[in-house]
């Protein structure tokens, strides 16, 4: 049975997936980042199925079974290696910080805005797709709205905290990512992270905004500033939970853990 890495290691590996990111072409980002955001869409269309199938029958149980089947979504992001916002904190971070004279912030910002803007366009263009009549089971529109309208109809407060520990949890899974070796246990940590996000659910920016458009899609008296409000909240919240929270705190572990060995050798 393979050892677990150590932090030292796991950030060794995150850098060098930093790295990679970091580097992409335009053209290369844009198209990750455009699958990422329609491959999600599968996720959440899983959701609303399954959702709207158990619903009837039994009640809350469903919210269980459509957390059960949004997994998927996230399983086929991290088998695909495609750029989502948010997930893509860890690794690049990781990077900048050991990078010698520079912390790389217009690379950054480059990454992560094209990856917020791209998913978001891949995602609402293939929820079109979805929302067309006869394409998903009878029943499926109605959970998606009910989703749709339970967002937008929390006080922002709710949403931003919320937003961060969606963010905190999303950013873990790029971390813990690097810290396992083989497909099956990639596949696994994606499964359980895509679960827990969706049993909260706890809000992450594409996930979240791509259900307020099935909810504007599916005429859930959802508008144009409820679907941007939903979009500012939860990426700000997303940002405080995955890089304050998860990606600092784990580099501040590793530096100081090296920190102290060089002082020990001195």
């Amino acid at each position: 049975m393979p050892i677990a890495p150590d932090p030292n290691e796991i950030f060794d590996r995150a850098v060098e997936e930093g790295e990679r990111r970091i580097d992409q072409s335009l053209l290369e980002l844009t198209a990750t980042s455009f699958i990422a955001g329609f491959t999600i869409v599968f996720g959440i269309a899983a959701l609303g199925v399954v959702d709207g199938l158990v619903e009837p029958r039994f009640g809350d149980v469903a919210h269980i079974a459509g957390a059960l089947a949004f997994g998927v979504g996230v399983v086929f992001l991290v088998v695909g290696r495609t750029e989502l916002f948010n997930e893509n904190f860890f690794d690049p971070a990781a990077k900048a910080v050991d990078e010698d004279g520079s912390w790389l912030l217009g690379s950054l910002f480059r990454l992560w805005a094209v990856t917020l803007v791209v998913n978001l366009i891949g995602g609402f263009l293939f929820a079109f797709a979805f929302a067309v009549d006869g394409v998903l089971p009878s029943g499926s529109a109605h959970a998606l709205s009910r989703t749709a309208e339970g967002i937008v109809h929390r006080p922002m407060r709710g949403m931003f905290a919320s937003a961060i520990v969606g963010g905190a949890l999303v950013s873990l899974l790029s971390y813990l990512l690097e810290a396992v070796n083989s497909v099956r246990s990639r596949i696994t940590i994606a499964y359980i992270v895509g679960f827990l996000l969706a049993l909260g659910p706890f809000d992450h920016v594409i996930v979240t905004a791509i259900h307020v458009f099935f909810g504007f899609l599916f005429s859930a008296g959802i508008g144009y500033w409820s679907l941007a409000e939903t979009v500012v909240i939860a990426t700000a919240g997303n940002v405080v939970g995955g890089l304050g929270l998860v990606t600092f705190t784990h580099v501040a572990q590793v530096r100081g853990a090296r920190n102290s060995i060089g002082s020990a050798e001195t």
